[in-house]
């Protein structure tokens, strides 16, 4: 029998050599004295409120796991503040209590989801790693790793095929990013020209292995490379230099040019949990972060460079302090859920 010829391209056949347009690197974001004094007090509100809810963890008043965000709160709020709420989706993985923050939700449902209290934005029934408000477009805290990437993927869909003009932004870390199911999204989102933004926060550790040791390609950006989804590494702790890849990848990815990777650099300074002593690595290198790469002193100095006094930035952080301890306050006197609550919300009855 003949061997069959080669095939060739018809108007059927896709080009074998698709667009290969990058983004142009991003600029640094030349934010305002407004502008970054806004950025610095929602970064430091992360901060505060973490840093009780690690205090209330501690007095059992918080059950379950419990996830902190000190140290990456740059990234959050440099690539949130560019985004539209109840126009663009953000969904996360269990890390996500400095999300919804940034998305402007109610400090005080916040803590009392947290305390599991009805009051909670999830009537408590969600807890730390589980939060939702569709509302905001703030679809969740998974608790499964890599789970939020595929759903964000769907959601990405649902922007695309309503014609809203919605982005999908999906946060996962270096760990999750070793997960299968990721690139089966990468790979349909690409296919599909979506509209997603897949937000890689490489704070080194995932649970508790280095970067070093568990990836073998450690720049996480390049891992769009095969799909042909270009990627940008970007200073996590900056919170301006976020907010300029956050302006670079909206500007993209609104223009039909489909998916695109950000790799925010960036470190938690506690352990992987409140559970989580993080033997793993000095208390050297944690201080080390701490003094020379802390987002908030970084934006700190930035305002005083344009003009804010010390004695100013101190009454920030007190007024934050005050709404931080006024959540607490509400968490724990407002009531838990009643008992019948145990039987709702388990299946969607109409659609």
């Amino acid at each position: 029998m003949a061997r069959s010829a080669k095939p060739t391209a018809s108007a059927e056949t896709p080009p074998l050599t698709p667009n290969r347009a990058r983004p142009p690197e991003p600029t640094r974001f030349e934010a305002s004295k407004d502008q970054l004094l806004d950025f610095y007090k929602q970064m430091l509100l992360i901060r505060r409120f973490e840093e009780r809810a690690g205090q209330l963890y501690g007095l059992g008043l918080i059950g379950g796991f419990c996830h902190l965000y000190i140290g990456q709160e740059a990234v959050a709020v440099g690539l949130q503040s560019a985004m539209t709420v109840g126009k663009d989706s953000v969904i996360t993985g269990y890390r996500d209590h400095g999300h919804m923050l940034a998305y402007g939700i109610d400090p005080n449902v916040i803590m009392a989801e947290l305390t599991g209290r009805a009051a909670g934005i999830s009537k408590g029934k969600g807890g730390s790693m589980h939060m939702f408000s569709v509302e905001h477009g703030f679809y969740g805290g998974h608790g499964i790793v890599g789970a939020q990437v595929s759903l964000g993927t769907g959601l990405a869909f649902k922007h695309q095929y309503s014609g809203d003009g919605g982005v999908c932004l999906s946060y996962f870390g270096d760990g999750a990013a070793n997960q299968g199911q990721v690139y089966e999204s990468f790979n349909m989102a690409e296919l599909w020209k979506l509209p997603a933004i897949y937000a890689i926060e490489n704070n080194q550790y995932a649970m508790g292995t280095s970067v070093a040791r568990s990836a073998s390609e450690p720049d996480f950006y390049k891992r769009g490379e095969s799909f042909r989804i270009p990627g940008l590494q970007v200073d996590g702790m900056d919170v301006l230099a976020v907010r300029g890849a956050a302006e670079t990848a909206l500007e993209w990815v609104r223009g039909g040019n489909g998916p695109i990777i950000l790799e925010l650099k960036t470190y938690r300074y506690r352990g992987h949990s409140m559970s989580d002593p993080a033997k793993y690595r000095s208390r050297e290198e944690v201080q080390g972060f701490r003094e020379h790469h802390d987002p908030i002193d970084r934006a700190a100095k930035e305002l005083e460079a344009l003009g804010a006094r010390e004695d100013e930035l101190k009454q920030i952080d007190k007024e934050i302090k005050d709404i931080v301890v006024e959540a607490a306050k509400f968490a724990e006197e407002t009531p838990e859920p009643e008992a019948a609550e145990l039987h709702t919300d388990v299946l969607v009855e109409s659609y």
